[in-house]
């Protein structure tokens, strides 16, 4: 008789849910047991903080899924979806993809839940009540202002024309001859640099916290002066410009991003339409809040609250204000997301994330002993005593929260590895050319030893790594001793790829050939595109453009074309067909299909054509090859990065040149991090020469510095120079933060360095003259001076 073994069986569904929990650490469960009201959620580098969100949604829609919601979760839990919230489309790509994909290790469907970025929410609200938010994008189009823009230029000319007594105050400055060489040089500065500046700041912090240009002139009354201070009364400018910008946004049909939110809230203080989203919602969960605005922070509090306001809004707020490295040119302001953390603190409702299995031992040690290092030389101490040398009267640069190892039963593969060579390596090279050179040969031996390993350089600015990608690129020529590419090695670029993305000049290419398509010069760059896209095979251009007609449309008398010449004539007229056929603003995504670009292509293809078609709505005199040209010419497209973009970087056997800010959310093996100069870390905000006849200060961050002064409630307002000394620490806490994010990246090697001799400008780089190291490097080569590499 044969006996069958039983099949094993299939865990339940409450068994199900538990394997998925025990993935989870313990601040990540606090996250997936939250039930109701209010969490904040602080998680240091490397904890988790994505997977943890994702995983805590999917067991939450579980529950709900299941019915059981009626004994775990609160009564108004019946109703409703979860709304994830995050800061960029790609992270809206990755946490939706996790989320799908841990709901069907539950056997469950996808659905229950949505995922945005913040503008994308407040648009969606906007757009259901074209009446109440007053935007209709069937009218409006969405601008993104620059300091160049032709908005902004406008905006300056007209308060100049309007406000004649408070420009002559800002040309003469601090004092003026009358000479009118010096005169036109000042006029100049003021209307091309210092006004749009000023402007440009003023707005997004102003509209950010809701403040409208009546507020500033308010706040410029109550701003205290000393006596001896130059007043320039810099919020009314600021005012004036702030007003000019609205007027013109009215008048031509335009909106920007904090548009959106504003216009979001608006609809939501109508009764109706806000309980009917309240309905909607039944709890916001929110990724990357330490770079949230006040704004942003309102509406989510408000979609997450009851209808009938019978308990706390359903909010859970995920973040480190420990890596808030955007608040010194953007409106994000880590201090209310500290805020928030303290709140919840004192009701219990704290989670603290700091497990982290990402690096090891020695580079957890030396990261937690950079951030307390940096409290108690910049900042308070816990007992409200300035620490030995400090020189800020505010808040600390970082939150105190160290990261400690998982523990040994942790589910992630590989957690806390083990350091390769000292794990943290400090060296002081002669110069910066010699520091190049003992990167490319630590590398090399990183790569014999561990030819999978990740490497990265993390650079302060991207002219850094162009001086490093140079070098290494032409070894031979520089007199480095080793050559990265004879050992197989890639040095990918990411500041190159961002500066000449491929997309817009390839458009630009195709669409010019279809405009034009017996132009010689024009027909031979499409061709040249199809050839470099591996479309058709590699042939003498030159041939085949000395006659287009001839090419394109061959008679009966003309001879037979061998199969590459009737290839790249079969896509020509593909092309010349699609743009006869097509509607307009259908030809880019054509284009972008014919070259068989890949997902994130496709995507930012979709952006140029979505950019194209607002600047057209805004200027009808433009063409699309117009706007394509100036796009291309001004190398500021930013592509669009979704899906592999992480892979992109972090591939195996390759060194990637990437700047501190882009490594955000990133690792890798073997980190390098050189170029470590008191001058750019923490270093000081600077006032260019040309606009010094103002003053020692920038009038964009006194504005800006006074405008937060009122939003943190800060009073009494402070005045040029004290508004000048606190933007300068608001630099600095910023800097250390930047390279505190900079180190948590490495994983089993931390390699920094500080060259003894350094450009002064990075736009010269052979220019050098003695630096002094980064503070911190100092710091950390006293603190474990057995680190220190010869």
């Amino acid at each position: 008789m044969v006996t069958v073994d039983p099949q094993p069986l299939a865990p339940t569904w409450e068994e199900s849910l538990q394997q998925l929990r025990s993935r989870l650490r313990p601040g990540q469960q606090r996250m997936a047991d939250w039930q109701s009201g209010a969490l904040a959620v602080s998680a240091v580098p490397g904890s988790g903080k994505s997977t943890g969100m994702a995983i805590a949604s999917a067991i939450l829609l579980a529950k709900r899924y299941r019915g059981i919601q009626s004994t775990e979760l609160d009564d108004n839990s019946n109703s409703g979806q979860l709304v994830v919230v995050t800061f960029t489309r790609s992270a809206v790509a990755n946490l939706k993809a996790k989320i799908r994909q841990y709901l069907r290790e539950l056997s469950l469907t996808p659905t229950g839940f949505v995922v945005y970025t913040l503008h994308g929410l407040a648009l969606n609200i906007a757009t259901r009540y074209p009446d109440l938010s007053g935007l209709s994008l069937d009218r409006m189009t969405l601008v993104l202002p620059n300091q160049s823009n032709r908005l902004i230029r406008t905006c300056v000319e007209q308060w100049i024309s309007a406000n004649p007594q408070l420009y002559q105050c800002l040309l003469e400055g601090r004092q003026f001859d009358g000479e009118e060489t010096e005169r036109l040089r000042r006029q100049s500065v003021l209307r091309t640099e210092v006004l749009p500046e000023l402007a440009l700041t003023v707005i997004h912090e102003a509209k950010s916290s809701g403040l409208l240009p009546a507020d500033l002139r308010q706040l410029s009354q109550e701003v205290i002066s000393d006596a001896d201070e130059v007043n320039y009364d810099v919020l009314a400018i600021a005012a004036g410009l702030y007003e000019r910008y609205q007027l013109l946004l009215q008048n031509r049909g335009l909106i920007d991003y904090d548009d959106m939110i504003l216009a979001a809230l608006r609809v939501l203080e109508n009764d109706s339409a806000r309980q009917l989203w309240q309905q909607q919602v039944y709890a916001v969960f929110e990724d990357e809040a330490q770079d949230s605005s006040p704004l942003q922070t309102r509406l989510l509090e408000i979609l997450a609250s009851d209808p009938d306001a019978t308990r706390p809004p359903n909010l859970v707020r995920v973040g480190d204000p420990n890596q808030a490295i955007n608040s010194t040119f953007t409106p994000a302001d880590p201090v209310f997301f500290r805020q928030f953390c303290e709140t919840c603190e004192a009701q219990g409702r704290l989670a603290e994330m700091d497990q982290a299995g990402r690096s090891a031992a020695i580079i957890m040690d030396a990261a937690n002993f950079m951030l307390d290092w940096v409290n108690r030389r910049y900042g308070k101490v816990n007992s409200g005593e300035l620490g030995e040398g400090a020189i800020a009267p505010f808040k600390n640069p970082f939150r105190h929260q160290a990261i400690h190892p998982v523990e040994a039963d942790d589910p992630q593969v590989d957690a806390n590895p083990a350091a390769v060579g000292q794990g943290l390596e400090i060296v002081l090279p002669e110069d910066v050319f010699q520091t190049v050179d003992l990167i490319s040969q630590r590398v090399a031996e990183l790569f014999a030893q561990h030819p999978d390993g990740r490497m990265a350089v993390l650079v302060r600015e991207n002219r850094q790594g162009r001086f490093v990608s140079d070098l290494l690129q032409n070894p031979e020529q520089h007199g480095l001793k080793v050559n990265l590419k004879e050992l197989g090695i890639d040095v990918y670029d990411v500041g190159q790829r961002d500066r000449q993305s491929h997309i817009p000049a390839e458009i630009l290419a195709l669409m010019q050939f279809c405009d034009r398509p017996h132009s010689p010069d024009n027909l031979k760059t499409a061709l040249k595109v199809l050839v470099d896209r591996k479309l058709i095979p590699t042939q003498d251009l030159n041939l085949l453009t000395s006659l287009p007609e001839q090419f394109l449309y061959p008679g009966p008398l003309d001879p037979l074309q061998p199969d590459p010449v009737l290839q790249a004539q079969r896509y020509c007229t593909g092309l010349l067909r699609a743009r006869l056929e097509l509607p307009q603003y259908q030809l880019i995504p054509f284009l972008a299909l014919t070259l068989k670009y890949e997902q994130t292509e496709l995507a930012t293809a979709d952006k140029l054509t979505e950019q194209i078609a607002q600047r057209i709505a805004a200027n009808s005199a433009l063409s699309p090859i117009d706007v394509l040209t100036e796009i291309v010419s001004s190398e500021r497209f930013e592509p669009v990065e979704i899906g592999d973009s992480e892979e992109r970087y972090t591939r195996k056997g390759q060194l990637t040149l990437i700047t501190m800010h882009k490594a955000k959310g990133l690792d890798w093996d073997f980190v390098f991090i050189p170029f470590l100069h008191e001058q750019l870390i923490p270093g000081s905000l600077r006032v260019p020469p040309q606009a010094q006849f103002l003053g020692d200060f920038s009038l964009p961050e006194v504005a800006r510095a006074q405008i937060r002064a009122r939003v943190h409630e800060e009073y009494p307002l402070p005045g040029l120079t004290a508004a000048w000394e606190r933007a300068e620490y608001l630099k600095i806490a910023e800097e250390f933060r930047l390279l505190y994010v900079a180190m948590t990246r490495a994983k089993r090697l931390l390699w920094m360095s500080a060259a003894q001799k350094a450009p002064f400008t990075w736009s010269k780089p052979d220019n050098l003259e003695d630096k002094t190291p980064c503070p911190v490097l100092t710091a950390l080569s006293k603190k474990f001076p057995h680190k220190n590499v010869p």
